[in-house]
């Protein structure tokens, strides 16, 4: 029996879950209507046809893309927080992010996570080109260890794999860095690491000075 009632924010939630589960290929009206135990017409009423609904969808992924706040102490704490944040949101929504990369949105997708890192850059001392490459670099950073991230996972069993490959000859006689180097990858380690590195580099730098006219050191927070 088909359902008497039914809003657009549901119909979107189960696209979502459905697109998440299976990819946009199993996202057809007809499933969709069964998944939510009503009627193919009564989506069209809410959402319009297919490519409707997959406008929708893009649409309020781009706008919980904007909803990503910084976290933390100090402004370097408060970048690496962005990039987290926005790591664990793209891994959250690949066939969304691939859709809003498809119909030319991702720019204005990223556009509130930049404008996040600007503000603490601004805060950490950085202006004009500077501040500029620090927000990209952090960006690419966060989207390139995604993309190596998902091409590992996705990638086909290796043999040999790591493991039997890292010996203490192969790795210039440091038997400690080969046994680290067999052992898997920790991602999320792996990224909280790389950022910070990144981030207290790009906001180590010379000593400027300070409003009262004295001097200070550029970017000296840490990143926790």
């Amino acid at each position: 029996m088909a359902r008497s009632s039914l809003t657009r924010e549901e119909v979107l939630d189960t696209a979502a879950a459905l697109l998440k589960r299976h990819g946009p290929q199993a996202l057809t009206m007809r499933a969709l209507a069964a998944e939510l135990g009503t009627a193919v017409t009564s989506i069209y009423w809410h959402v319009g046809n297919r490519e409707s609904l997959l406008d929708a969808l893009v649409e309020r992924t781009v706008r919980e893309m904007g909803t990503l706040r910084p976290a933390g102490r100090t402004p370097a704490a408060r970048i690496v927080s962005v990039a987290r944040a926005l790591r664990r949101e793209l891994r959250a929504r690949p066939h969304l992010i691939a859709m809003v990369h498809e119909r030319g949105l991702t720019e204005r997708m990223f556009l509130p996570a930049q404008q996040a890192l600007v503000h603490e850059v601004h805060a950490a001392g950085l202006r004009g080109a500077r501040a500029a490459a620090a927000v990209r670099a952090v960006q690419f950073q966060t989207v390139g260890f995604l993309l190596v991230e998902r091409n590992r996972e996705r990638s086909p069993v290796q043999s040999p794999g790591e493991g039997d490959l890292w010996t203490a000859s192969a790795a210039d006689d440091d038997p400690a860095l080969a046994r680290a180097l067999a052992r898997p990858a920790d991602p999320d380690r792996l990224f909280d690491d790389s950022v910070r590195a990144l981030v207290e580099g790009l906001l180590a730098g010379p000593v400027r000075q300070g409003p009262g006219g004295g001097t200070g050191t550029r970017g000296r927070g840490t990143a926790e």
